[in-house]
């Protein structure tokens, strides 16, 4: 009788889905049949309004072009009255009286900063990103935007690569869980004014620039590219999310923007993706940069290849008119980019209530907007980010007592706190720099000694790029000697240093990962006072550290942890919250060794990774081993955690991995239990280890728990050059641990 009940209820679940669509294309269809082709075209347009600048400055006459019905969606304008006043011309002034779509990079946070998206993937906390997401979208929403270019899922293996910050790490498993996490917060069902529409980026491989350099080209086997690269693409979809934006590589010697194998064949009909496709800042325009033609022919490929809407090159509205006289592309063709526009807008509710997104009280928006259970909940977040990678003599946490030598750039900056992405922050003096958290945290108790230390770092192409203007330049021989006189009073030295928030983020490749040479000049002589040292620091990308790892005894990721960092660094310091972050790239020990991260393709002569013997004709380096100076997925706490004895258990094709892991210290605190696998022999060479699975879990000092982790036939399988997806019976070894490379292992034979 349940079961009769279920598959009822689950029958009329599909029916009001299907009487939903059938409302909404009834609805199209009467739209559509009024429309010019010139007003389809214009659909397809998407402008900036002028606030923020991701591209280059554009004057669009965004009015004007909205009232001639010459345009779709806008981004980069801001503020519910700004963009009430736009939408008014939209459906008051236009013959048709079609709303806009209003776009925003709302990346990780919109006033309530969150951490970078790469530090949040820390976390492993699926359940907090997606919070995350919820309030990012509830903060914008109220704001007037109903469209954020967000998940960005690319997998990133290369540490020089700017956009590194942007993405959840090297692994295609965890990076899957977490697209799927931030287009539920961002869109919900879509119903509440305060969901908006998620759009997935960059499709496809933009994370695999070749030498870590932004908008660089990218080659790579289509074996490589379903099993390592699609899924995190792929899992989006299935989560529902409304929109995907092109990316600005080539993918098999053809633009991302014009490929139709990867658009119409993957995307649309592998997966099953049915909402609309935007491109990237000027992409159709950039093609010609690649050589594929002038602006009009490019327009042409884009739009036969599956592209709906142009960012700003402008060629659609430009030169489709005439391309549809000269029978290059079809009304039906535009016909099926403008549908799936206006279909976002009505599953947006924009054609109930184009001002759903802008209310007329300010004291609504304030309701909703850097609320105190926001800031609590990025806070939370944030803490939780944080991974500590050596503590030498239990050094950490701090008394909250005696006097306290902060030192370092970061030191006493807001703006600084942000990371990349953050074009709507709160004014600067709403939230704390880390100086007066920690002033707040001693309270009395005990004192801060400041000094900025340094400068950033050295006069040279990143100033001329306006890096960390945030950051005041400082005499550097005056600024030394009152860190230095400050560290000679104190009982402990905080070093808040490493790169600036503006040193990752788009169009922001580095070919060096250490520290710049002002900061480390000011930490060897802080080393050589022989005081206690923490060094927190502060990244947008894995870095390299090797010096720091030999001298400094303390070392803590704190990444950039948006307007709450300074609080939650606090927290962490002083033990009122236990640190537990886990990588989620690998840290090199050099940047000659990238591309570096755990999940490699083995060779035929390898090398051990900590084999610290370099052996002649085996693929190793001169120089250091092959492993990384952190592995994937590694992260100390102030408390220690052992594991049992593993277990593996088969029922046909699904295995129930377990151990038991004990508090064995003396806080309680959060593990992440990490399960890997490796086909042992198959058709096709695959990745030494593969993450398959894992568990959150939280355990008090002296409590032990046993975790399971469930395999199914799908997590031991395998995508061919087709796409499909293939198990191969076989022996595998199933391995659980901490991290990637303290594991057990148990090898198993599936049929």
């Amino acid at each position: 009788m349940k079961r009769s009940l279920f598959f009822i209820a689950l029958m009329g679940f599909a029916l009001s889905i299907s009487a939903r669509d059938q409302k909404m294309d009834a609805f199209v269809n009467k739209l559509m049949s009024k429309m010019t082709l010139s007003e389809k075209i214009g659909q397809l347009n998407l402008q900036p309004g002028g606030d923020v600048t991701t591209g280059g400055a554009m004057d669009t006459q965004v009015g004007g072009m909205v009232a001639r019905g010459e345009l779709g969606a806008i981004l980069n304008t801001t503020g519910k009255d700004k963009i009430r006043a736009l939408q008014q011309i939209a459906v008051e002034k236009s013959r048709l009286g079609i709303p806009l779509l209003v776009g925003l990079d709302v990346i990780h946070g919109y006033k309530t900063i969150f951490p970078i998206p790469l530090a949040q993937s820390c976390s492993w906390n699926l359940e907090a990103m997606e919070q995350a997401a919820r309030i990012a979208a509830e903060e914008a929403s109220v704001d007037g935007i109903s469209w954020t270019y967000s998940p960005m899922v690319d997998i990133a293996l290369d540490a020089r690569w700017g956009r590194i910050a942007e993405g959840s790490g090297e692994d295609p498993y965890l990076g899957s869980l977490i697209a799927q996490a931030l287009v539920r917060g961002y869109q919900g069902d879509l119903s509440s004014p305060r969901n908006i529409m998620a759009c997935l980026k960059h499709y496809a491989l933009y994370g695999a620039v070749e030498a870590g350099r932004d908008y660089n080209t990218v080659d790579m086997s289509h074996l490589r590219m379903f099993n390592q690269y699609f899924p995190p693409y792929k899992a989006a979809v299935e989560a529902g999310v409304g929109s995907v934006m092109s990316s600005f590589n080539l993918v098999d010697g053809q633009h991302a923007t014009a490929n139709r194998w990867l658009i119409d064949d993957v995307l649309r009909k592998t997966w099953g993706f049915q909402g609309f496709l935007v491109t990237d800042y000027g992409s159709i325009a950039e093609m010609t940069s690649h050589g594929f033609g002038d602006l009009k022919h490019n327009s042409v490929l884009a739009l036969k290849a599956g592209t709906d809407m142009d960012m700003c090159a402008q060629g659609y509205l430009k030169t489709l008119e005439e391309s549809v006289r000269e029978g290059k592309v079809s009304r039906k063709e535009i016909d099926q980019a403008c549908r799936r526009v206006l279909e976002a807008k009505y599953k947006l509710g924009l054609f109930d209530d184009p001002y759903r997104h802008c209310p007329l009280s300010d004291e609504e928006t304030a309701g909703h907007t850097f609320t105190a259970e926001h800031r609590q909940a990025a806070r939370q977040l944030t803490a939780e980010t944080f991974v500590l990678l050596k503590n030498e003599g239990n050094l950490l946490p701090l008394k909250k007592e005696g006097k306290i030598a902060l030192i370092g750039p970061n030191g006493d900056t807001t703006d600084g706190l942000l990371g990349t992405w953050c074009v709507t922050r709160p004014d600067s003096k709403a939230y704390p720099s880390l100086r007066e958290a920690m002033q707040q945290a001693l309270a009395g108790r005990g004192e801060v000694l400041y000094s900025q230390g340094c400068n950033i770092a050295p006069y040279g192409r990143m100033r001329q790029a306006g890096a960390s203007w945030y950051i005041p330049e400082v005499d550097g021989e005056k600024a030394r000697q009152e860190a230095l006189a400050a560290a000679r009073q104190a009982d402990v030295i905080v070093c808040a240093m490493g790169e600036g928030a503006d040193y990752s983020g788009e169009s922001h490749s580095r070919v060096t990962l250490e520290m710049p040479a002002t900061q480390m000049s000011l930490l060897h002589e802080l080393a050589a006072l022989g005081k206690p040292i923490v060094l927190l620091n502060f990244a947008g990308r894995p870095t390299v550290m090797n010096w720091e790892r030999e001298h400094i005894p303390a070392i803590m990721n704190v990444w950039f942890g948006g307007t709450e960092m300074g609080p939650a660094i606090c927290d962490v310091l002083f033990g009122d919250k236990v640190p537990c972050g886990r990588l989620t790239t690998t840290m090199p020990q050099s940047v000659g060794q990238l591309p570096l991260y755990y999940n490699h393709l083995n060779t035929g002569r390898p090398a051990g990774d900590d084999d610290p013997t370099f052996r002649n004709y085996s693929s190793n380096y001169f120089e250091v081993s092959n492993g990384p100076a952190f592995p994937f997925g590694f992260g100390l706490s102030y408390t220690t955690f052992q594991y049992g004895q593993m277990q593996v258990e088969a029922n046909g094709r699904q295995l129930t991995v377990s151990v038991p892991v004990t508090n064995s210290g003396a806080y309680d605190s959060y593990e992440v239990v990490q399960c890997y696998i490796r086909d042992i022999a198959c058709r096709y060479s695959r990745p030494v280890k593969e993450l398959k699975g894992f568990r959150r879990i939280f355990l008090k000092k002296g409590e032990t728990q046993t975790v399971s982790i469930q395999l199914q036939q799908e997590s031991l399988s395998w995508y061919d050059q087709d796409g499909k997806l293939f198990f191969e019976p076989g022996e595998f070894d199933i391995m659980i641990g901490p991290n990637s490379r303290d594991v057990q292992t148990k090898r198993i034979s599936v049929q």
